[in-house]
């Protein structure tokens, strides 16, 4: 049975690569399970940043000699496609990590990528991760991922980031820097969770509240309650960083924000589940050795 499985991974994989153009997953023997999130923000121009984070386990990577240390390298490609509109989206890294002893099996490697896309209900994303070291080693998965419009005047939030506390490297979002691990490998105690108000007038008074609630009914929320007066600039864009300190236990959760305007009495609401795993401890950020990106509109 395993075997079947990891046959039809791989027709999907290289059928998926001789679409994407992507030469190197064209000869994919083997499937690379990982963990992938996708996250949402007003862009420029009318456009929406799509981030996505990435994660792998290191017992599925194999490894380089690099300087008398072992070396995790692995390759990573998201693709955002609205066949109705002609457009793709696509960016490419490879990341590495060098380590002098090698990491337990189970040891997370992660990472993210940005693009910008259009705003499109008919987008799909395609997600791919490859072993640099080991060839034949990679694996596909591919969805609809609608993109959501961030333009207008109404009262709006971003997508939730659930991320490593006090990171000083990862994806920066204005004054924050993010140390983001996909929603489905979580710690269960410290994290922090940011996210973006859009339209909030500078000035105007306003509450936030957050709920993390386990999936289990008879489990108590946590709630969080914060106020606050705006300071959004021209752009009125107000980003949040709040750092939660909670003993989740393992298993479902579900993250909701909610923001009022005091001012205006209007309200907003954003949720993302995610699954608590183990330790951030767990856990290695991984570097790029290169990027390669292009947005095409035929």
């Amino acid at each position: 049975m395993q075997a079947s499985r990891a046959a039809l991974v791989t027709l999907l994989v290289v059928a998926a690569a001789a679409a994407s153009g992507n030469a190197a997953l064209a000869f994919v023997a083997a499937p690379l399970p990982f963990f992938y999130d996708l996250y949402t923000f007003r862009g420029a121009d009318g456009g929406t940043t799509v981030i996505s984070s990435f994660a792998v386990e290191a017992g599925r990577l194999a490894t380089e000699a690099s300087d008398g240390r072992h070396r995790y390298r692995f390759s990573l490609t998201l693709v955002l496609a609205d066949p109705a509109r002609r457009t793709v989206s696509k960016t490419h890294d490879t990341v590495y990590v060098d380590v002098e002893r090698p990491f337990p099996d189970e040891h997370l490697l992660y990472t993210d990528v940005e693009v910008t896309a259009p705003p499109s209900a008919d987008t799909r994303q395609r997600v791919i991760v490859i072993d640099a070291v080991k060839a034949g080693v990679g694996q596909l998965y591919t969805e609809p991922f609608p993109v959501p419009d961030y333009s207008g005047d109404s009262l709006m939030l971003s997508d939730l980031v659930l991320a490593q506390p006090g990171a000083e490297t990862g994806r920066k979002r204005g004054n924050a820097t993010l140390g983001i691990l996909p929603s489905t490998r979580f710690p269960p105690d410290v994290f922090d969770v940011y996210y973006e108000i859009y339209n909030l007038p500078a000035g105007h008074a306003y509450t936030t509240e957050i709920v993390i609630e386990r999936t289990d009914p008879d489990a108590e929320p946590i709630r969080l309650r914060f106020s606050g007066e705006s300071s959004a600039g021209a752009d009125r864009v107000l980003p949040e960083l709040r750092h939660v300190n909670a003993q989740l236990s393992r298993g479902a959760h579900r993250l909701t924000v909610t923001v009022t305007n005091l001012v205006t009495g209007e309200t907003t609401t954003r949720s993302r589940s995610f699954q608590v795993q183990g330790s951030a401890r767990n856990a290695t950020r991984v570097h790029a050795l290169r990027r390669t990106y292009y947005s095409i509109s035929r």
